[in-house]
């Protein structure tokens, strides 16, 4: 596909070269058409400078409506209107005054006499400021409604950006609160050296948690990385009974994915499968591609939905439980900040392994990183700092009216 070697902005980007544009054009096209029939009326080639006059003086007077209409536009709608009626009426007298006066000094024999002509030529300047009055309110208007409409897709992606950002954050303390607890024990057990070994991958895990962005979204060959910071920690308090295998298959590497994902999934697993049995479980982590989505599993050798502790991790899973009673809030909180992302297009569910286990499947649309564009100085943050991804790239309107340099 061919590129462009320039890139379109949109007509009303910069206002005041849109009005101008629409000056120029519009008085342009009037001054055409007035010459084209005056012409087809047999007037002399002489008369254009008429026309011309009468063209010069419409765009000088529709420049002064337009810094008056400026002033009136966010009034209440009887100023703005009443107002307007009373200034567009002394225009045109004015506009029609003038022309009169052209027309006389050409026509000195003529018969008609000054009021004649006054009248004949003040419902064609009534037609052509009135138009013009009615184009410049309409689009004034109308980039008002696109500046509200702007300014609440950016509060609502700054809305949700805020919302990915509190359930992401909400992972920290509540992990923390879990290995905290195990080194306390090895302490007290003054097992020194596996604490500090503990202590040491905590931190490791922490740094990447608090330089990475809340929002951002990593390629799941990092998430990968990140979660055996994770598994180090535990694999620490669980040793040989937990284990674990990774299946990534080579293209989900670069699939994009929102950063901390898979860590509440595999805590889910550890805490309900490894825990509870005394030899262990293994736990899974796959990920594939499927067609245009990412299929990623995490599974486990676990008991499953089929012992007495289904209704805890079903409440687990669904998030009945509080946030200090289980570790449902990891699952919670990962279908909460899948809806927020990717609203309908993800699924989140759990199921039993028909060769035993329990298993959560997520699929996502495929979303790839692009390759860094060159640095533009020019180019502005999204509001909000939040990532493209969420913010749309929105840039901010300004707040000027069209025409405010007239």
């Amino acid at each position: 596909m061919a590129v462009l070697p320039f890139q379109p902005s949109p007509f009303f980007g910069n206002k005041n070269r849109a009005f101008w544009r629409l000056q120029y054009l519009g008085w342009g096209g009037a001054m055409l058409l007035r010459a084209m029939s005056s012409l087809a009326n047999s007037n002399p080639w002489s008369f254009l400078l008429i026309v011309m006059i009468g063209s010069i003086t419409g765009f000088s007077i529709s420049l002064v409506l337009s810094v008056i209409y400026r002033s009136l536009i966010n009034r209440r709608a009887i100023v703005t209107w009443g107002t307007t009626a009373i200034v567009l009426a002394l225009a045109v007298g004015l506009y029609a005054f003038i022309d009169s006066w052209v027309v006389s000094l050409y026509r000195q024999n003529g018969d008609s006499a000054f009021a004649q002509l006054f009248l004949g030529v003040f419902y064609l300047d009534l037609t052509l400021l009135g138009a013009w009055s009615a184009l410049y309110y309409a689009i004034n208007f109308f980039l008002q409604v696109e500046e509200q409409n702007d300014q609440l897709i950016r509060l609502e992606n700054q809305a949700t950006s805020a919302q990915l950002a509190m359930l992401r954050y909400q992972l920290n303390p509540h992990f923390l609160f879990n290995t905290l607890n195990s080194i306390s024990t090895l302490v007290l057990l003054k097992q020194t050296e596996p604490a500090n070994a503990m202590l040491s991958r905590l931190s490791s895990f922490l740094r990447y948690t608090l330089v990475n962005d809340a929002t951002a979204r990593v390629t799941v060959a990092q998430e990968v990385e990140t979660l055996k910071l994770y598994l180090d920690i535990e694999r620490m308090r669980f040793e040989e009974r937990l284990r674990t295998e990774f299946r990534i298959d080579e293209p989900a590497k670069s699939a994009l994915i929102p950063s901390l994902l898979l860590q509440p999934l595999v805590e889910n697993a550890i805490k309900y499968a490894v825990s509870p049995l005394e030899e262990g479980a293994q736990i899974t982590i796959a990920a594939q591609l499927v067609g245009p989505r990412l299929r990623i599993t995490v599974s486990d050798t676990g008991p499953g939905l089929q012992s007495g502790s289904d209704v805890a991790r079903l409440q687990a899973a669904t998030g009945e439980l509080g946030s200090t009673a289980s570790t449902g809030v990891g699952l919670a909180n990962i279908r909460d900040r899948l809806a927020q992302a990717y609203g309908d297009s993800q699924r989140f569910e759990m199921q039993n392994r028909p060769e035993g286990g329990f298993a959560v499947v997520i699929e996502l649309p495929l979303e790839v990183r692009q390759k860094a564009a060159a640095p533009n100085p020019s180019a502005s943050r999204p509001a909000g700092g939040m990532p493209a991804t969420y913010a749309g790239e929105l840039q901010p309107r300004s707040n000027v009216s069209l025409g405010d340099a007239a």
